[in-house]
């Protein structure tokens, strides 16, 4: 899991979405935003759970999911407008 997820999507500013990420593999991801007040930071593991945040759009947001050091697997995400 060396790239990991680096993505600013065009999000409305003002609206709240509810981003949902799942790891397979092993180890875990850590789920960071910024700026930091548009998500929370996270563990994400790589148990194939799915781990659910609210992100309150800004004028940009970036997400970003790194693998921890030793972890494999793969990332999936999907960003909902509730």
């Amino acid at each position: 899991m060396n790239d990991g997820i680096h993505t600013e999507p065009g999000l409305s500013e003002g609206k709240t979405y509810r981003l949902s990420l799942a790891c397979a593999g092993t180890g875990s991801a850590q789920l960071v935003f910024v700026p930091t007040n548009a998500g929370t930071k996270a563990t994400v593991p790589c148990d194939g759970s799915v781990v659910q945040q609210r992100i309150t759009a800004d004028k940009l947001v970036r997400i970003n999911v790194d693998g921890s050091k030793g972890a494999t697997g793969v990332v999936a995400w999907q960003i909902d407008a509730p």
